[in-house]
């Protein structure tokens, strides 16, 4: 083990299974730290997801360190997630290292020798713990695969070089709780086991006094104390990491509600980014679901594909779903179509790979619903951007990750008027609109943001839309999550032992 010399201490966030919330744990403690005047930085030594921002100074992180960085007042920095994995096969991702893309592996190629991500991964490690006072690390999936322990780099073996304590997330609404707290223990290496510190119960549901005697049943069993157990909360969601949240309406029976604006989402096999639909997803007067098995769009009055990490590859599924003839009647019916990144790309005339980025080189007819061809380039466009819409003029702001160079080969005009690019002032546009005004593409993620902007492309798609009165900008919304996120958890943890294994003093909190 490397600790750095400098006094910063770390708590490792660990799972007995993928999705049993680490992220959110993570997040709410990087809030409550902060509130606390704590200064409090998030890491993830390798994140698997689709899911990414743009850093301020134009790199690729996570978009879960993204959230976390927000959380703990920060500025999001590649050290936060040095490797980034984005699937673009069922067996291969595009490896990106301290926000840059560095190769597209294999899964087994990966796994084969991960002494060079570690290396990578504790640079940034070390980084970190020199610039600030606390370290909130996340892992990644079960902090017990076994049989890939001793690849694993990003559980305890970063726990060890940070000489973190660890906290054990468990998930009581999956079930089996016992069996996922009991088991990660007991097949973990008693060295590992013995920086376990804690245990939270995530996700309960129900009256906590009916669970007493199970914490006290745990705690006998294991010798680790439960930090707390969380009530599922509600009211209130935070940006997913790597999937569509558990929430959200996939391939409903019915039709959207009477009196909303139905917005429908392509849910591709490979899709990146889908928290551009989050403010949708919030907006009481929209109903959002996300579309996997091809249907009529009857009832609906936006359609938005959203990002992909393989185009070409999710272009031929839409084909085969049968969704290109369903996309083109939505488009004759009057509806509005909004395609972002991969999306946009979509809609065109052609794609080309030549250089096999997100698969076998060559080139695919596009949609054809917007007069521009798009061909992958090996350096990512990655920006933080701002302008205003060529309509109306109202504000857009935004983050950009592409490989493509999309060129426009017919009619059509600018969707957004470009002024700042990751800071620097610019003169540009982005995206197109047709002709007739029907079909639009953005490279803007996050372009449903801005409540300005998000209510003049709802009122293109319903002119019955109205905007609710006080909306606002959505990392305003976000801020004050964290707080109500920090102050659940605060309600069920117990924050003297938190704050014990965080080396902190504990802080004059509201109970």
């Amino acid at each position: 083990m490397n600790v750095p010399e400098q006094h910063c201490a770390a708590i490792a966030v660990l799972g007995t299974a993928s999705d049993v919330g680490k992220s959110i744990v993570a997040t709410a403690l990087c809030r409550i730290f902060r509130n606390a005047g704590v200064d409090v930085v998030p890491y993830k030594a390798q994140n698997m997801s689709n899911n990414s921002g743009v850093t301020p100074d134009g790199l690729e992180i996570g978009r879960a360190q993204v959230v976390q960085a927000e959380a703990a007042g920060v500025v999001p920095t590649a050290d936060m997630n040095p490797v980034l994995l984005k699937p673009n096969t069922d067996t291969g991702a595009q490896v990106v290292l301290q926000g840059r893309v560095a190769s597209t592996q294999s899964a087994k190629g990966y796994f084969k020798d991960t002494s060079r991500w570690a290396a990578v991964a504790f640079e940034s490690l070390h980084r970190l713990m020199e610039k600030h006072e606390l370290l909130v690390i996340e892992g990644a999936g079960s902090c017990a695969e076994m049989n890939l322990y001793e690849r694993d780099f990003v559980n305890f073996r970063t726990a060890r070089e940070a000489g973190a304590s660890v906290v054990l997330v468990a998930d009581i609404d999956r079930g089996g709780v016992f069996a996922q707290v009991v088991g990660t223990l007991s097949v973990i290496p008693p060295e590992d086991r013995a920086l376990v510190k804690g245990v939270i119960i995530n996700r309960f549901r129900g009256d906590i006094d009916l669970f007493r005697d199970g914490v006290a049943m745990l705690e006998r069993m294991t010798g680790v104390p439960v930090l707390g157990v969380i009530p599922y909360f509600r009211g209130f969601t935070i940006d997913a990491e790597d999937a569509v949240p558990l929430a959200a309406k996939v391939d409903p029976s019915g039709e959207p509600a009477p009196g909303k604006v139905g917005v429908a989402a392509i849910y591709f096999p490979h899709i990146s980014n889908f928290t551009d639909l989050s403010p949708l997803e919030d907006d009481p007067l929209v109903d959002l679901h996300y579309l996997h098995r091809c249907r009529s769009l009857t009832g609906y009055r936006m359609l938005v594909l959203p990002g992909s990490k393989n185009v070409r590859g999710d272009l031929d599924w839409l084909r085969r779903m049968g969704w290109e003839e369903e996309i083109r009647k939505f488009r004759e019916s009057g509806g509005l179509i909004i395609g972002i990144c991969g999306g946009f790309q979509m809609l065109g005339e052609g794609i080309v790979d030549p250089h096999g980025l997100e698969g076998e080189p060559g080139k695919s007819s596009a949609l054809g619903l917007l007069p521009v061809t798009t061909e992958l380039e090996q350096e990512k466009y990655l920006s933080n951007s701002v302008g205003w819409s060529v309509e109306g003029g109202v504000p857009a702001s935004g983050y950009e990750i592409h490989m493509g160079r999309t060129e426009v080969s017919g009619a059509c005009s600018p969707f957004l008027y470009v002024t700042e690019r990751n800071g620097l002032a610019v003169k540009g546009t982005d995206g197109v609109v047709s002709a007739d005004e029907r079909v639009i593409g953005t490279y803007f993620h996050g372009i449903f943001d801005e409540p300005e902007l998000r209510g003049v492309l709802l009122q293109r798609a319903d002119l019955e839309y109205i905007p609710r009165e006080g909306a606002t900008n959505r990392r305003m919304e976000l801020d004050g999550r964290y707080n109500m996120l920090a102050e659940h958890f605060s309600l069920h943890l117990d924050l003297e032992k938190v704050f014990e294994l965080a080396g902190q003093p504990l802080p004059e909190v509201k109970r």
